[in-house]
């Protein structure tokens, strides 16, 4: 179980890291070369690259009347809140198991 709880954690910890990355990198662009094709960077296409299932999948679980262009958004919220329960998961069993076996 604590394997599985560390491997949702990372998961969602390099997409989260991903989604903010690309957000970040998107203002960066739009702000120094307005106009500019931002969709030819190669990083922004690794971001893109490693945060589109998370983001298909919460244009799945979002309702009809978000439009599309909030989809990372809520992509985002999902993935911050499997975090926090892949982190509380994993000091519980922590705990449970006591803290010299969690390192």
């Amino acid at each position: 179980m604590l394997l599985l709880a560390m491997t949702t954690k990372l998961l969602a910890e390099i997409a989260l890291l991903a989604l903010v990355g690309r957000w970040v990198l998107l203002a960066w662009i739009g702000r120094l070369a307005p106009g500019s094709n931002a969709r030819s960077n190669a990083v922004l296409w690794l971001f893109d690259t490693l945060c589109r299932p998370v983001v298909r999948a919460a244009g799945w679980i979002a309702p009809g009347w978000v439009p599309q262009a909030l989809h990372p958004l809520v992509a985002g919220c999902v993935l911050a809140v499997v975090w926090l329960a892949a982190t509380f998961g994993k000091i519980a069993l922590c705990v449970d198991m006591g803290v010299q076996a969690c390192l």
